[in-house]
């Protein structure tokens, strides 16, 4: 049984005034299956639905339509009995706002202890907070009576995450988690959820940009445009040899540091509302293969071993 199933998942905005409303599909039709023990990645650019879509699976934001199932049962059962955030856990994109700059860091710990009821007194909650810090490399006495300026970004990441682990989740939400730390500490902080996901058997949903360290910590990945995934399957067969001309296009914006190997072509870059308003496929304003059923329909997912491709170049192929 899949940990958790999100299933036709669409959210739709209304933006502009009472005269000129335009309905943005900001998630449109999305599907993925985390694992239990997996590190899941969802993938793309700003603005392409994928916070949003996290938003959803968290309780933040209501879905259009679509459902959510966690462990067999749909997601509300888990709300109305408020213990969702026992089983799911978030980390955010930045530190410094996870933490308010007048409290002391050792307050979530506790608080977070005593609203879940993980300890009876004192002494036993700081038994279980310095448990989960180790985990994650720190000790109770790094972060007592210290506030959130205090430490580095990296340090502040990883109590984030400690205090994220607290409730034991099965599933951590990690947003962006390392595009505000440190270069050099970036890997660091994605060994980590290797680390729980080999140790304590968590399982990731992990949203990035970041290509290199996705492909460096995923187990799967689904790519994101604009509301749609557009590719999703193993890493190694997404990235390592792309169908997508959106997928391949975010790879080659990768920075490459030798000039003799960089790209001489300009990228196309397009109004974000005028391509989630496209009729057709929503990548057809820049792909570079682009046909004439691009801007009429809408294409369909299609399966190349193992990998789910939503492009028409591939509609008369059968899995191979």
């Amino acid at each position: 049984m899949a940990l958790l199933e999100v299933r036709n998942l669409t959210k739709i905005f209304t933006v502009g005034s009472v005269f000129s409303r335009l309905r943005i599909r900001a998630v449109d039709e999305v599907s993925l299956t985390v694992q239990e023990g997996q590190i899941f990645t969802l993938a793309g650019e700003s603005g392409c639905g994928k916070t949003t879509t996290a938003r959803i699976i968290l309780g933040f934001e209501y879905p259009t339509s679509g459902e959510i199932i966690y462990r067999g049962k749909p997601v509300q059962e888990f709300l109305r009995q408020k213990n969702w955030f026992r089983e799911v856990q978030a980390v955010f994109q930045n530190p410094f706002e996870t933490f308010n700059p007048l409290r002391k860091v050792e307050s979530y710990f506790l608080e977070a202890a005593h609203n879940f009821d993980l300890a009876k007194n004192g002494k036993t909650a700081q038994d279980v907070i310095e448990e989960k810090l180790r985990a994650v490399g720190l000790s109770f006495p790094e972060i007592a009576g210290k506030y959130p300026s205090e430490f580095s970004g990296g340090q502040l990441q990883r109590a984030s995450i400690a205090r994220a682990l607290l409730t034991n989740p099965s599933l951590l939400l990690a947003d962006e988690p390392v595009s505000m730390v440190d270069a050099s500490l970036r890997m660091s902080i994605v060994n980590l959820f290797r680390n729980l996901c080999d140790t304590l058997g968590v399982s990731v949903l992990y949203i990035t940009h970041d290509l290199a360290t996705a492909y460096y910590v995923s187990d799967r990945i689904a790519v994101m445009f604009r509301g749609n995934i557009v590719e999703e399957g193993p890493v190694e067969k997404v990235l390592g040899n792309p169908r997508h001309p959106y997928t391949r296009l975010l790879l080659e914006s990768i920075p490459e540091p030798d000039p003799s190997k960089r790209r001489e072509e300009r990228v196309v870059v397009c109004e974000e509302r005028e391509e989630y308003l496209r009729a057709g496929c929503k990548f057809a304003g820049r792909c570079p293969e682009v046909g004439e059923i691009c801007v009429k329909e809408v294409p369909q997912n299609v399966l190349l071993n193992d990998v789910l491709v939503r492009c028409h170049k591939y509609a008369s192929k059968k899995e191979v």
